[in-house]
């Protein structure tokens, strides 16, 4: 177990390395849910994510010959991004292995705080499993990712900051990979305020902990497909498992959709980015797999924010189209000239903006004299959306709408 000491302990180790990040008010999140929400931002620390305080934690409390001897670790990134940093502060060589499919963006990041990267496998536990072979053939000191008391007490500042600024929360929303974040935050709300909630929040496509609870004990997935890659740890630590189950009050999952949705509903309404795994806890919340209790304060962990631009616009795309905010329309047109210009004027005229337009002839069983037609608009809203479908249906376009129709404003 890890001790409000040990948490304390590691506070004073961190203070003046990283950021005590901010506890911001969720005010549209709020209005939405009917609840008082607010969000501990853990996106805008150092390196991006909560990652660095368990990682210093670690590699300051190393001994001159092991920190002379170089550290190994193994993540998706954001350990990566943390390990590196705090190596680098401290004077001793890193070396990351990550898995091939690790996003590019952390890895370039990784490797700019300093840390040689290493890429092997095809997952966090492969990734492991090389870091571990390395540790043991070379000497180097093992930073685990999550389970090492060390590890979870620097995480657990986080809770620490948490209740300072919130005395009377009620319910603490945490992303849970490995579980070195949920069980150092769970340690101190025990220890503090046990009469609060702490909640765990998984991606669907990665249920490690959902599967332990099962068998009664850590066992690895077979796969691990997410989005939000920072939390995609196909198997819960030694350490970790026990305090979740002990210390933490429900753990629910969320789907891909609802993650991407998240990503986007942050970023638009509460103007701060986040990746995946940062999202999960507005997931959470905005699919109601979370019920706040009356009038309660409730916190999120946004846990990181180092999403890949890619990533990022696929999702905006995304989910704009299946809030209503992009309608995807196919028709077909007289294949001469002229023919499609009118139809993009009509859809001007109807106030929409086009985004996108693709030629399909040999789609949908078009007549061989007509061209068909896929066009993605932009629109105001749901409303504005059916006003414009409604239009060209005037207008005597054959009008098949495709993807979302509800409308988030």
């Amino acid at each position: 177990m890890v001790s409000l000491a040990d948490v304390e302990a590691a506070r004073e180790r961190l203070r003046g390395v990283i950021d005590a990040t901010p506890v911001l008010p969720g005010a549209r999140l709020s209005e939405d849910l009917g609840a008082n929400v607010v969000v501990k931002a853990e996106n805008t620390q150092r390196a991006g994510s909560f990652k660095l305080r368990g990682a210093y934690n670690k590699i300051a409390g190393l001994t001159t010959e092991q920190r002379r001897q170089g550290v190994v670790a193994a993540s998706m990134g954001n350990h990566a991004q943390g390990v590196a940093l705090a190596a680098r502060m401290v004077g001793a060589p890193a070396i990351v292995v990550m898995p091939e499919e690790a996003s590019l963006t952390k890895v370039t990041a990784t490797r700019r705080y300093g840390a040689e990267v290493i890429l092997h496998g095809q997952s966090f536990d492969d990734a492991t499993a090389h870091a571990r072979h390395l540790s043991e053939a070379e000497g180097y000191t093992l930073v685990h990712a999550f389970d090492d008391p060390d590890i979870i007490a620097g995480q657990g500042v986080v809770g620490l900051e948490i209740l300072d600024a919130l005395p009377d929360v009620g319910t603490i929303i945490v992303p849970i990979g490995g579980g070195g974040l949920i069980g150092g935050i769970a340690s101190v709300v025990r220890a503090r305020k046990p009469q609060a909630r702490v909640i765990g929040v998984q991606a669907a496509g990665c249920p490690s902990v959902r599967a332990a609870f099962e068998a009664g004990k850590p066992v690895t997935l077979a796969h691990a497909r997410t989005i939000a890659d920072g939390i995609a740890v196909k198997r819960p630590g030694d350490l970790t498992l026990p305090l979740i189950q002990e210390l933490v009050e429900d753990v629910v999952m969320v789907e891909e959709d609802e993650i991407a949705d998240a990503i986007f509903y942050t970023l638009q309404h509460l103007r701060l980015l986040v990746e995946g795994a940062g999202a999960v806890g507005v997931a959470a919340l905005l699919s109601g797999k979370v019920q706040p209790r009356g009038d309660e304060q409730v916190c999120v962990v946004l846990s990181g924010g180092n999403i890949d631009a890619n990533l990022l616009s696929r999702v905006i795309d995304q989910s704009l189209a299946r809030s209503g905010r992009y309608l995807v329309l196919r028709t077909s047109v007289p294949d001469r000239p002229g023919n499609l210009a009118q139809l993009a004027l009509m859809a001007a005229q109807a106030g929409a903006n086009v985004i996108d337009i693709h030629h399909r002839r040999s789609l949908w069983g078009v007549p061989l004299a007509d061209t068909g037609l896929e066009l993605v608009l932009e629109v105001r809203d749901e409303q504005h959306g059916q006003e414009v479908v409604a239009a060209l249906t005037a207008a005597g376009y054959a009008i098949n709408r495709v993807g979302g129709t509800e409308f988030v404003e």
